[in-house]
């Protein structure tokens, strides 16, 4: 299924006879906050758990409060779980990509020369800011996290800084990177379902993005004032060494890297890349590193397990390959599944019309935006259904509003995109999350750009700048809103 062509139901596509009314829609919410409150913080459960307990309630809610057959749970289940297929073949890939990266010397390379070129006085902000631009040249966050951002962690290990520090800063770059590349899908995404131009809502953004950015590089420089001469003696040469005795450090080893980013940046769609990615890391493995074909594959898809007599070594190269990737792909079926249904029985309708019956002047409705797309993130557990949903349900309103449609893109996307990674259950959090190898609430305080883009959303609202229409505080009401 393509998600620009998804159109979600709206309040007036449901039949008055199976519509939940507010307080019924918020019953799945209420219980969605419950249920991760008590299973994972309390119960020290994995998010599974409470997500199914979550699917439970609103499947016995839709078929024997709402009136919704089984067959009708099914097909919304059917079509959130089509519109995350990328993901999910994404991170079924991602994870042999890393395995055969590290078998192909790629990782161990980087991590050689990055101790050499870093320090950890520049590290943090380094990162960020190679990271984002990295990312503005493929165009996607997920294949450079999943493969710059593996050896960074390693870099930044070795150079004593935190891993949930690098990690946030990875993804700040990644997702700045993201928001402003032409070749983002969901940078097309909220063009497309807003009736934007691409180019004109790139550069709605841009204001926003740059300020939240240069604000998260500036933090990360506060952050490293703290590493100067922290790097234990002898760490880095006993890093350099294990990884040099135990693979053939070379400019080949590159190979890889320059074949993905090379397809990435001329615009292939990323699972193609990612594929190819793989193909190249087991033909390097081949080449630079003189394994068997058979055991490039086997590493494909049982990951690795190094032994380079280095502890720390060996921990940051171990990847579990395609079979590791088994408990993030559950935890996100689980999560679009959730989506599915609450989509389907119209709980997302409802909680949406009645977000635009409060709307009473635009800088409320642009502020609304934003909030509804994170709401959406934390409900439907994707980045494309909080694009997809505000996008297309708000788009006459913003009309009514007399603002422009490039006001509606950015609200969605600043607030919409950076924010999944910041939760467990969320296909970015978990995604980021395994292949990191940190844990979502272990990194969610340094990802900074996660929080600045949607603050510096709302700031722009209240100062009544950064949008093409009249989007401040005091803009008046349309004549008749619709508050059916």
């Amino acid at each position: 299924m393509r998600t620009d062509s998804y159109t979600p139901r709206s309040f007036e596509d449901l039949s008055p006879e199976t519509r939940p009314s507010f307080l019924q829609a918020l019953v799945p919410v209420l219980g969605l906050v419950a249920f991760l409150g008590i299973g994972s913080a309390v119960l020290k459960l994995d998010p599974h758990i409470p997500l199914i307990w979550s699917i439970a309630l609103v499947g016995l809610l839709g078929r024997y409060v709402w009136g919704y057959t089984w067959t009708d749970l099914y097909e919304g289940i059917e079509r959130s779980l089509s519109m995350g297929l990328q993901a999910l073949l994404i991170l079924f890939i991602i994870y042999g990509v890393v395995a055969t990266w590290v078998s192909a010397g790629t990782i161990p390379t980087l991590m050689y020369f990055g101790l050499d070129l870093l320090t950890p006085e520049i590290f943090l902000p380094a990162t960020a800011i190679l990271v984002g631009v990295t990312t503005f040249a493929i165009g996607s966050s997920w294949t450079a996290v999943g493969t710059l951002g593996v050896a960074f962690i390693g870099i930044g290990s070795g150079l004593g800084v935190p891993e949930p520090m690098t990690a946030g800063a990875i993804l700040t770059g990644a997702y700045a990177g993201d928001k402003q590349s032409p070749l983002s899908d969901t940078t097309n995404l909220a063009a497309a379902v807003t009736n934007t131009d691409l180019y004109e809502h790139i550069r709605a953004m841009r204001n926003g993005t740059l300020l939240a950015f240069g604000l998260s590089v500036v933090g990360f420089v506060v952050l490293s004032l703290g590493f100067s001469g922290s790097i234990p003696a002898g760490q880095i040469n006993e890093i350099q060494t294990a990884l040099a005795s135990s693979y053939n450090i070379s400019l080949l080893a590159f190979l890889p890297l320059a074949v993905t980013f090379s397809l990435a940046a001329a615009g292939y769609p990323a699972l193609n890349v990612l594929l190819a990615g793989a193909f190249a890391g087991a033909f390097t493995s081949l080449l630079v590193q003189g394994t068997t074909f058979v055991t490039a594959w086997q590493v494909f898809m049982r990951g690795t397990s190094p032994e380079t007599g280095s502890d720390l070594v060996n921990s940051l190269l171990a990847a579990g390959g395609v079979s590791g990737s088994a408990w993030t792909i559950a935890i996100v079926v689980a999560a679009l599944t959730l989506g599915g249904l609450l989509e389907q029985t119209g709980v997302l309708a409802v909680l949406a019309h009645r977000l635009e019956r409060g709307v009473r002047s635009t800088g409320s409705l642009v502020a609304a935006t934003g909030v509804s797309a994170i709401l959406t993130n934390a409900l439907t557990a994707q980045q494309y259904m909080s694009i997809v949903v505000p996008g297309m349900t708000l788009r006459n309103t913003y009309d009514e509003f007399g603002l422009d449609s490039s006001d509606l893109s950015q609200a969605i996307e600043s607030a919409g995109t950076p924010t999944g990674a910041l939760l467990p259950w969320h296909a970015g959090g978990a995604y980021m999350s395994g292949v990191l190898g940190v844990a979502t609430l272990s990194y969610a305080p340094y990802y900074l750009f996660g929080y600045l883009s949607p603050l510096v959303l709302f700031a722009f609202v209240l100062a009544g700048v950064g949008f093409a229409g009249n989007a401040t505080g005091a803009g008046d009401a349309p004549a008749s809103p619709a508050d059916d």
